[in-house]
């Protein structure tokens, strides 16, 4: 075995830890500290003029309260995604933005169902003001970026192995 490969291997998994699990403390810390500055729920205050708001929500869905009570189907979705994300990264020789952008989306994943499995909603805070937009939180952000950034990393990593031919 390429010691160099395993070495390579090896970065690339504690990349992806260290992300996901940076995303996962953010996210929560950001969560806890909204529950504590506003027990209910409700507008908090500004945080960017004209542009974003503090607004505690407790959202029972998915992104646009799709889903409203299928919890336990997002917590298995969430595990599942973690799992393959994880296998992908290990088996695979992807590049190392590749490993922290699907992190992300782990994180992001890992972060909404612990507040599922811990108080049955996800806590939602920011809310635009620019445009009409659900509220959202941490986790959706690195989703959502995690998302869009993997598709692209994923077709450029694509494009640049060798042919089969």
């Amino acid at each position: 075995m390429n010691p160099l490969a395993t070495s390579q291997r090896g970065i690339r998994i504690l990349a992806f830890f260290l992300t996901a699990g940076l995303v996962v403390i953010v996210d929560q810390a950001t969560k806890a500290a909204i529950r504590v500055v506003s027990p209910s729920l409700g507008h908090i205050g500004t945080l960017i003029p004209g542009v974003i708001d503090l607004v505690h929500v407790e959202n029972t869905g998915a992104a646009f309260s799709i889903g409203v009570g299928a919890g336990f189907l997002f917590v298995i979705a969430a595990l599942v995604v973690a799992c393959l994300a994880f296998v992908f990264v290990r088996t695979q020789d992807v590049p190392l933005a590749l490993t922290i952008a699907l992190a992300c989306v782990v994180g992001g994943g890992l972060g909404n169902m612990f507040d599922r499995i811990m108080t049955g909603s996800v806590t939602d805070f920011l809310a635009t003001t620019f445009v009409s937009f659900p509220v959202f939180n941490v986790a959706d952000i690195a989703v959502t970026c995690g998302v869009v950034i993997s598709a692209i990393l994923y077709v450029i990593w694509q494009n640049s192995l060798p042919s089969e031919d």
